[in-house]
């Protein structure tokens, strides 16, 4: 569960489990009352809109060309909500909602048997909860059941409360190390004076801390309630049996008599400059500005989204130009936070430790706020608005993500609002978008600030929010897009359907045809390099080559190159390293061909201009800059010096982060014109296409672009034989960081081919797999509450026999030895008790119905079609493993746990303040 960003955590329930009557049910005669009363209230592009007797509103997507469906509550509750003393309220009560029913007691576990890939995130307006899983009406009814029962029957005790007070403690603790997000709570704090906005989702430590029981029962009991709800059901689903269901499960809920607490605090017009500063241990200085703007509703946010990404955009933003290019500094942007009420238009900037920070923020400042000196021009908005369409299509193309990314619009007051942003932009004029930044970025309303005695300030007033019920009531928006087919994602229909074919140079290339929303088409591209003699000394050449691919050509600029991509409704990556480089993206099947010219030509024919490489090499040195007192960063490093076996100056070997610093510094551009020389080429490639295209028509293009290019160096794979050093147990000091971070490794002598691989797989998934619902998440975050991020992973090779097993965690300094006794107790017990038949069970049904969302996704497929071409298996070995997984024993995976993992081989790193730790246990 997260504040606003949402980590998708795959967890899986069982299909036996049935839906029963939750505590609030009443007669069914009340039940057909209720539904009775559903109003249809609008339709807007394929979303229909209608409101349950008991007022809640509910929305539906249907789209059967996505073989998922989205399930996604929104509560009008978030942060702003909060009384004095009741901070972080609304995100506990995020936490707790997982906590079960008298119907549901172990809501995780339920998720997990039934493979639903689920969270929930807290923000200032709003709570949602959201779920996907392989389209299926039984799961759906479930979830829907689900959804109305811990609406108002979830448990919100005080065990669990307590339980769960040190994982929120240590998501706290995680956010306070990160730079950025330090500094914007900062920015928002002293920019609001009065509002709820300017408090910090996650609340004061001490409210959280103490925070009374009854009253947060009441604050769910007045907001989780029917009418302050909006349900979104998108993907693929019947509209009319899902509204009979949705009406059969909420229809009993009554509406409340209650009425909602009424918000009346308006942020004060800011009447002079105001300056923050925070001190902390780190490698990089951050630089922020705030500036107050209107609601989301009003008319100005549409030109000031315009002026964001005319000032942010890279590589043709005004911050990117002033100070990227210049090396000024590494990232800088500007964007707007905007709400149900007025909001912020942020500016943000990372410099290199050390930098003059002041000077820098003179010049932040100018380029905001003297926009009349240097007016925007017709070229910047017309860039702007066709990138924003463009995004704006790709995301009416991904109902699931539509379906979560609506509880904001939801949230500033009405789902429409969406589309309604969308048309004021389009409609948004140069004219209007230097009104804008002449009307509220001045002096008077910055945060940077100090106070300036000012006989005439020049205040801005920040406009009321509009009528939304005016403002949309006869809205109709624009066609909805042309949906596509109804795709079966089974391994052998995908093999069914799947063509494969070599090039004249033996490049590989797998074709899937299909139907898509929108005419949607997908493509991933690899290209192995060199061998381990050749790539000798050359690896972070090749990084660093990779890094320039998309940042010109030999007949484009990186600002051409961005252009293109816009006009073409491309979404391309193309990036390489020591041993691989390649591409992958999404276009429509209008511009397949012409998009995969100019990845041809980026992959070709790459320009290497001197002020790029420049930047790259700064960014680099930055970034790396900014690790070395992280925990994280430096416990990663550890563990992967430990278990380096190869010789200097190989590709593959662990470098520190100061002798990364130190190659970074010594290559030249000549170095990475002469590793593309001498290792690109796609005689050792695949590439893979999934959408919605013309087969023969690309085929031939494909052979144009790349059947007669091939590398002067051959790639030969290079082996990696399995390396079991001694054990390590080290702690690393990181002074000044309230969050520490441990890992654990063990190596392990199998391949993707070994008869063990599935059985081991298996035993992960029950040991710490699973994330939230594994023996790792119930002992360390479930029980002991001491780390909000728990899990294990275990990685093997295809071709060698080299794996791992590997464990994680994140917890306060102080508690992180604790998580690393609970974490070896557990692998203990695994090891001499092993797994149930229940926990195999679930653990298989949660693996294979991962595995099925993961083949509802085109980029997932396309990416899965290239690497089988690298490694010559085909949708057949998928059947195979998952017939394998169907019906294998608890004895196989006792067995191969037992044989492959032994206590004696586990090492550790821990990196935190653990002298701060101990003071704060000893109370000095």
């Amino acid at each position: 569960m997260n504040i606003r960003t949402t980590h998708a955590l795959t967890l899986a329930i069982a299909l036996s489990l049935g839906f029963t009557a939750p505590a609030y049910s009443v007669s069914q005669a009340a039940k057909t009352q209720a539904a009775s009363k559903t109003e249809k209230l609008s339709s807007v592009e394929g979303i229909t809109e209608y409101r349950l007797g008991n007022g809640m509103r509910v929305l539906l997507f249907p789209d059967a060309s996505k073989p998922t469906t989205t399930v996604n509550i929104t509560y009008l509750v978030g942060s702003m909500r909060e009384n004095y003393g009741e901070s972080g309220m609304a995100h506990l009560l995020e936490h707790l909602v997982f906590k079960g029913t008298p119907t549901h007691k172990d809501i995780t576990a339920e998720f997990k048997r039934r493979g639903i890939s689920f969270n929930g995130t807290t923000y200032l307006d709003r709570t949602n909860y959201f779920g996907t899983f392989t389209a299926d009406d039984a799961q759906l009814e479930w979830l829907l059941n689900l959804e109305a029962d811990r609406m108002v029957n979830s448990f919100i005790a005080r065990k669990d409360l307590d339980s769960e007070m040190t994982v929120v403690r240590n998501e706290m603790e995680s956010g306070e190390t990160q730079p950025f997000s330090v500094l914007m709570q900062r920015l928002n704090s002293t920019a609001f004076l009065w509002h709820n906005y300017g408090n910090s989702t996650i609340g004061a430590r001490s409210d959280v801390e103490n925070v009374n029981i009854e009253r947060l029962q009441a604050f769910y009991k007045t907001y989780y309630q029917p009418d302050n709800a909006v349900l979104v059901v998108a993907g693929k689903f019947d509209p009319a049996k899902t509204l009979a269901v949705i009406e059969k499960a909420y229809g009993s809920i009554k509406k409340p008599t209650r009425s909602l607490p009424p918000v009346y605090t308006l942020e004060p017009t800011q009447d002079g400059e105001r300056e923050v500063v925070v001190r902390r241990v780190g490698n990089t200085t951050a630089v922020g500005l705030a500036y107050h703007i209107p609601a989301t509703s009003h008319a100005d946010t549409a030109a000031l989204n315009v002026l964001s990404l005319v000032m942010s955009d890279t590589p043709s933003g005004r911050l990117h130009k002033a100070f990227v290019e210049t090396k000024k500094t590494a990232f800088a942007a500007q964007f707007s936070q905007t709400f149900a009420e007025s909001g912020l238009s942020m500016g943000l900037a990372m410099l290199p430790s050390g930098a003059d920070h002041e000077a820098f923020s003179k010049e932040l400042i100018a380029q905001i706020e003297q926009i009349k000196n240097n007016p925007v021009t017709d070229a910047e908005v017309n860039r702007a608005k066709a990138k924003f369409n463009v995004s704006f299509e790709e995301a009416m193309n991904n109902p699931q993500a539509t379906a979560v990314s609506l509880s904001e619009s939801i949230a500033s007051g009405d789902w429409r609002l969406s589309f309604l942003t969308r048309d004021r932009i389009e409609a948004v004029t140069t004219a209007d978008v230097n009104r804008v930044a002449q009307a509220y970025f001045k002096p008077s309303n910055r945060t940077l600030g100090f106070f300036i005695p000012d006989a005439k300030p020049d205040r801005v007033e920040i406009p009321a929010v509009p009528n939304i019920a005016e403002l949309v009531k006869d809205y109709k928006g624009k066609a909805a897009v042309a949906a596509g087919e109804s795709f079966d994602t089974s391994p052998m229909n995908i093999e069914a359907r799947t063509t494969r074919f070599t090039l004249s140079n033996g490049m590989k290339v797998a074709f899937l045809p299909k139907k898509t929303r929108g005419e949607e088409v997908h493509f991933e591209m690899g290209m192995g390099l060199g061998s381990a003699e050749s790539l000798n000394n050359r690896g972070d050449a090749g990084a660093m080559l990779g890094s320039m691919l998309m940042r010109g050509t030999k007949s484009m600029t990186r600002a051409q190159i961005d252009e293109r991509m816009t006009a073409l409704k491309a979404d391309i990556s193309v990036s390489g390293g020591a041993t691989t480089a390649g591409a992958k993206g999404k276009t429509t099947k209008t511009h397949l061909a012409e998009t995969l010219r100019l990845v041809a030509d980026m992959l070709r024919n790459p320009g290497l201009p001197t002020s790029e490489f420049e930047q790259v090499q700064n960014q680099m040195l930055i970034s790396i800059e900014a690790s070395k007192s992280e925990p994280g960063s430096l416990a990663g490093e550890a563990i992967g010096k430990h278990f380096d076996h190869w010789p200097a100056g190989h590709p593959y070997k662990a470098r520190s982060i100061e002798e990364n610093i130190a190659l970074i510094k010594q290559r030249k551009l000549a170095d990475a014109a002469a590793f593309h020389r001498d290792f690109y080429g796609t005689n050792n490639a695949e590439i893979a296409i999934v959408g919605d295209f013309d087969p023969a028509a690309i085929k031939t293009e494909l052979e144009t672009l790349f059947g007669s290019w091939n590398s002067s160096k051959p790639f030969v794979r290079i082996e990696d034989p399995f390396h079991k050093p001694a054990t390590l147990d080290s702690e690393i000091k990181t002074p000044d960081k309230a969050n520490a971070t441990l890992i654990m490794r063990s190596p392990i002598q199998v391949g993707q081919k070994h008869p063990d691989y599935a059985a081991l797989a298996v035993g992960n998934y029950i040991l710490g797999g699973g994330q939230l619902k594994s023996r790792l998440a119930d002992r360390i975050r479930q029980k002991e509450g001491l780390s909000y991020g728990v899990g294990s992973n275990f990685s093997a090779e295809y071709f060698d026999q080299a794996g791992t097993i590997n464990a994680y965690a994140i917890a306060a300094p102080e508690n992180s030895r604790k998580v690393k006794a609970c974490m070896l107790e557990e692998i203990a017990l695994l090891l001499e008790k092993g797994i149930t038949e229940e926990e195999l069970k679930d653990a298989v049904a949660g693996i294979l119905k991962s595995r099925s969302t993961a083949r509802a996704s085109d980029p997932g497929l396309a990416d899965r079609l290239q690497g089988d071409l690298f490694y010559g298996r085909t949708l057949k070995d998928a059947q195979n493993y998952e017939d394998e997984l169907k019906v294998i024993t608890v004895a196989k995976v006792n067995e191969a746990l037992r044989k492959h993992i032994q206590l004696d081989n586990l090492s550790f790193v821990i990196a935190g303040d653990f002298d701060a730790a101990a003071k704060k246990t000893s109370g000095k």
